[in-house]
């Protein structure tokens, strides 16, 4: 049965257990998207091709999420919240056992393409069910829950899939879903309520057509810049051409009466701050999982495994700072803890690019454990700040562009770490850059510092915030 959505959340015995149920389930699609890539070797010999033919089941995977996530908001108003969610888990389960036991390069994209759909509807769809059924006073505490996967898998993702892949099989990097799947899906069905709008609103195809078009180009785009063999005015001008349909698509929908993805929550002060000025600083910071691993293997010289195990110093970070977020934005508020961390996480960045193979361990340790924490601190921030001025009339279409921008991100913060770096050899005479052109220390130090003073740049953004931003959901004043 469903019930329609109302504005105070009702009581029941299971609400303090939703953002553990969201957060696995975020888990495993966090994690399928990262932990792939140590298994494309392996994955080529299985099906007697090369890597970059099975890596396109991961880009397919991609766009098919940057496809449903615009619409996802309006399927789960329109057919209740618990529905779409257990429909998700069971797709990308589905899809995940279909991966497991494909055999060639075309089941294998198919498949990924429909996890990819499950994956569209689970995590954008599981954050609007705890978002709406959360008081205000306990919001902080559960995106704090929420977002750790997105912190995590990143980090732990690739150590995880070389160990799959050298003492078992690639297979099971999908097959090990299943479980967690079935488990997922029980507790939603005896945990979520089938809430939806009480007004249906019609779907603005053209919007939801010009949105998928936006996040196609821009995550296309992006990924190719990522790949060094690929031509960068052939990815430039997918990101152009992305922004271009983006512009075209804010123009439409503020000419709508009812748009796909409504812009009008930006006009929320607290919300637009994470929208624009954490995106930057999410691009920012979401470059180091991509150069950090490479500074250890290839300007370092360290093994896989040596490099792995440094990655864990900063996955250990990401959670050990979770136990302190709460009551960081309780004493210090929203305004002043943003500022101040996004300065560290900023310089910390460009730490990272001084290190050298000389350095000692404890502080290339040190230096990555500091990344870590305010990795996890920023993101953590901007996730319950977002929500924090978010009326329930509201909740289904902030929490849509919230995913979007948020999906952009990831993959364009991957894409200045590669652009960065790249332009870094460049600079230093390298003519071109192909996949057999070692990069030198001296490239990630360059490409360290400009992702560094890339997230600095977003501080203007935060210092225009109220002092009192966040005071909703328990944030302090900074006194």
């Amino acid at each position: 049965m469903t019930e329609t959505l109302r504005p105070q959340a009702p009581k029941h015995s299971y609400i303090h257990l939703l953002p553990y149920l969201v957060a696995a389930t975020f888990f495993m699609e966090y994690l399928d998207t990262t932990v792939i890539a140590t298994a494309l070797p392996q994955m080529a010999r299985t099906f007697g091709v090369g890597p970059n033919e099975v890596s396109l089941g991961m880009t397919a995977y991609m766009l098919a999420i940057a496809v449903f996530i615009p619409v996802s908001g309006w399927i789960a108003d329109r057919f209740g919240t618990r529905t779409v969610f257990c429909c998700a888990i069971i797709i990308f389960t589905l899809a995940s056992i279909l991966c497991g036991f494909s055999t060639t390069v075309f089941a294998f994209t198919g498949s990924r393409v429909l996890q990819g759909l499950g994956g569209a509807m689970m995590v954008p769809v599981g954050r609007l069910i705890v978002v709406r059924k959360t008081e205000k006073s306990q919001l902080m505490k559960a995106i704090s829950t929420i977002t750790w996967p997105a912190i995590m898998a990143p980090v732990v993702g690739p150590p995880i899939g070389g160990f799959i892949t050298t003492y078992a099989s690639w297979e099971w990097i999908f097959l090990l879903n299943v479980p967690f799947g079935i488990a997922a899906l029980i507790a939603a069905m005896i945990m979520v309520k089938n809430e939806r709008e009480p007004h249906r609103k019609p779907l603005d195809i053209p919007g939801f057509l010009l949105s998928a078009a936006t996040l196609i180009c821009i995550l296309y785009g992006t990924e190719l810049a990522s790949q060094q063999e690929s031509n960068k005015w052939v990815a430039l001008s997918f990101v152009t051409a992305g922004v271009m349909l983006g512009f075209v698509a804010f123009r439409f929908a503020a000419r709508q009466e009812h748009p796909l993805i409504d812009f009008s929550t930006l006009r929320v002060p607290t919300y637009s701050v994470t929208v624009i000025s954490g995106s930057i600083t999410r691009i920012g910071i979401g470059a180091v999982p991509y150069l950090m691993p490479l500074l250890f293997q290839v300007g370092f010289g360290l093994s896989a495994f040596m490099s792995g195990l440094l990655l864990l110093v900063s996955a250990s970070a990401n959670l050990g700072m979770k136990a302190f977020t709460t009551r960081i934005l309780q004493r210090w508020g929203f305004r002043r803890v943003s500022i101040i961390n996004v300065l560290a996480a900023g310089i910390s960045i460009i730490a990272c690019g001084m290190l050298t193979p000389s350095t000692h361990v404890a502080i290339v340790m040190a230096v990555v454990f500091i990344y870590g924490m305010t990795r996890s601190m920023q993101f953590t921030t901007l996730a319950t700040l977002a929500y924090c001025d978010i009326v329930p009339t509201q909740m289904s279409a902030a929490n849509t562009l919230w995913n979007a921008a948020g999906q952009m991100t990831i993959g364009m913060g991957i894409a200045f770490g590669a652009a960065a770096l790249q332009g870094a050899a460049i600079w230093r005479g390298t003519s071109s850059i192909s996949i057999h052109t070692p990069f030198i220390l001296n490239d990630f130090q360059w490409a360290f510092i400009l992702a560094g003073t890339l997230t600095i740049c977003s501080l203007p953004g935060y210092f225009r915030m109220a002092k009192d931003a966040g005071s909703k959901v328990g944030g302090g004043l900074g006194r």
